[in-house]
This record gives structure tokens, sequence and C-alpha cells, in this order.
């Protein structure tokens, strides 16, 4: 089932392939970017493409005698260069910059399950040679594809659970489900992490991972995280910062503009996938039994909104808003010169106004409560 959902991005994926230009498809392991690819491969000749893979040692030592001559000569006659998980591969960056640079016509598609490698080797040699597609796990715009409104209801609990990692569509039962995310999670979750910067324990993260789990959509204090983990803020700082490059967590900032009594120096995070932060604190219960679910709600809007903010290129800063004396917004969008402001509410009984002291200090900024009957105008 899973190859039968359409992915967002497959139309602006397929532009995006040019001569002597590097697409570059980054994104979470296991959330698609192969199977995006063989998809994109299925029409073009297999003698006119070379697919190699950046975890394979035989693959990355062809490209390891960095040289035109090398290159010339393992892409003979091949039209389309594919690198997977490429950030394994030393000196990338100068490899595809020497690729491009130097054969007439070659499109090139690298993929990485991490920023951190891809950015620091690659943002310099290709400066004009590439383009950059994200791909996250599914999101509802894709599942909108291939079912009605009312299915989409009758999935609203499986999507807040399980997520929408595309390998849990083959598993109808609810256990299968558990036991694939606890895989992701032991098996190639912090994989690119562990192999960085000499973290040789996955310890530390997992529990830092654990207490962002109980925090979602709350402000995080990294001094208070480090006491608890028995670690220095900055090694909190570093590790957020590693967890966000291999796609697992993203952060959102305080807003302030006017008041002095804005809070702006912490931030939120929030999970890219509802699956993983539940299998992260070990907790599947049905809805009704959850004492949790307004978090749930807030991270699984939030992810949405990223996503569709991402496929539909909409150019938007995220934000949420508060002030010392407790005044709040979940959530505040800035494009250009305007303000839309968001609260999130699972329980629809719970009436929501726009703060006071926002309304006063952005008078033409707009509000909306999302709930159950309008979330999916948010988030499709």
């Amino acid at each position: 089932m899973k190859n039968l959902i359409q992915r967002a991005v497959l139309k602006q994926f397929e532009s995006k392939v040019l001569p002597n230009k590097v697409l570059l498809l980054l994104g979470a392991r296991r959330v698609g970017k192969t199977e995006l690819i063989k998809k994109y491969l299925y029409n073009i000749r297999k003698e006119d493409y070379l697919h190699l893979n950046g975890e394979d040692i035989q693959d990355a030592n062809l490209l390891k005698e960095c040289s035109v001559a090398n290159y010339k000569r393992l892409l003979t006659n091949i039209k389309l260069l594919v690198i997977d998980e490429a950030q394994n591969i030393q000196q990338i960056g100068l490899i595809l910059k020497l690729i491009v640079d130097s054969i007439e016509g070659i499109k090139v598609i690298a993929t990485g399950s991490s920023v951190f490698d891809l950015a620091n080797t690659l943002g310099e040699p290709l400066v004009g040679r590439k383009n950059t597609i994200y791909l996250f796990p599914l999101a509802q715009i894709e599942f909108s594809f291939q079912e009605n409104t009312k299915q989409t209801a009758e999935n609203l609990e499986k999507r807040l659970l399980f997520g929408g990692y595309p390998e849990l569509e083959q598993y109808e039962d609810w256990e299968e489900k558990k036991e694939y995310l606890f895989e992701i999670i032991n098996a190639y979750l912090l994989k690119d992490i562990l192999v960085f910067d000499g973290i040789k324990n996955s310890d530390k993260i997992f529990a830092l991972l654990r207490l962002i789990a109980f925090q979602v959509g709350k402000e995080v204090s990294l001094q208070e995280l480090g006491t608890q983990m028995n670690m220095s803020k900055n090694t909190v700082a570093n590790y957020l910062d590693l967890l966000s490059k291999v796609f697992i967590l993203f952060k959102i900032e305080g807003f302030s503009k006017n008041l002095r009594k804005e809070i702006t120096k912490s931030s939120r995070w929030y999970f890219y996938d509802n699956g993983i932060r539940n299998a992260i604190i070990n907790n599947f219960n049905r809805i009704e039994n959850r004492t949790d679910i307004g978090d749930l709600w807030e991270n699984y809007l939030a992810s949405e909104r990223i996503k569709k903010q991402n496929y539909q290129k909409t150019k938007t800063t995220n934000y949420f808003w508060r002030t010392y004396d407790q005044q709040e917004l979940d959530w505040l969008e800035e494009k250009a010169d305007s303000l839309a402001g968001f609260e999130f509410k699972w329980n629809e009984r719970k009436k929501a106004k726009i703060p006071v002291a926002f309304t006063k200090a952005y008078p033409e900024a707009t509000f909306e409560v999302i709930n159950k009957q309008n979330y999916l105008d948010f988030i499709i």
C-alpha cells in the first residue's frame, strides 16, 4: 500500500533533476527517499543511470579517487548519477562539484538522512549548483490523495498515535505498527548522530528525547535539562542541534516586536512525527485513555503545518507567543508584513479567546482556533 501513496514533492522533484545540477533530497531515515527515487527511475532506461549507495563501501570506493579522469570513466554513457545516503562519503561536496563541473549534461540526485554532513560539506562547493527538497513522514496532504473526509476522520486517532512513516501503511495490526516504530528508534533514528563527532553512547540522547517528549509545546530550559541529565547547558544545546539536523525535532522561537514582557529567549521543540514521540515514551494508549492528548494534538498540528508550508513553498516564519504574565498563543505565523495567531484546542468545549495583550500590541493580526472541526483547512 505504501507505494500507492503519491508523494507531494514528486512533480517538484521531477522538475528539479537538471543537467549539471545536484538535486539534494533530504529527510529522516525511512521516510521514503529511496522509494521516491525508485519511482522516478522506473521510467528511465537502466543503462542511462548509475545508482550508488554511500553506505556500501564498494560503491563509496568508486568515488574515492577525486579526479576528472576517474569520474569520466565511471560515468561513460551515464546520463544520471544517483547517490543514496551521500552524507557517508567523505568530501562528497567536492566530488559532486567536480562531477557537475566537468561532465557535460550529467544530472545528479543525492539523498541524505542528516543535514550536518551534507550541509557542511556541500554548502560551499555546491553554491549555485544544487537544488534542495525535503521529504518528511507522510503528511495528511498525501493521505488525502487517496482517502475521503470520512476516512480521514476515522484515521485521525491512528495518525495521532502512530504518525506517518510510509512502511506503517502495510501493517493493519496496531501491535505490528508499535513494533515497527520501536525498530525505527532502535535501529535507525540516531544512526547518523552516533557516528558523528565521536558520540558513542545513545543513552544520553534518548534520555534527552524523552524529556523533550514530555515537554512538547512548552518552553524548554537548557539549564534545567542539563541539570536533570547531569550535563552542561552547551552539551544539551549541541545534542538538540544534532537532533534537528537528523530531522527528529524542530524548534520554534518566541515572537516579540512591541512588548518588553514578551518571552523571546526560550524555545519550544516539536517532533516531526507523532509516532516517534510516542515510541520514545512507550505510550500508545488509545485517545480516551491519554492524559497528554493536548500535547499530541499540538505536535500533530505543528508538524503537519511545517510539512504543508514546505511542500507548498510558503515563505512563513513560525513562532509561539507568550508574556511573563502567562498570556500566550500556541502558534504565530509571520508572512511578509502580516501576522496570524492560532490556538490549538482538542476539546472543542473549551473556548479560546485572543489574548488582550496580543490584540493591543498587534491590532492588525488575525486569530483562529484550530480544532477537530476545522483542522484540515490548517494542514492541507
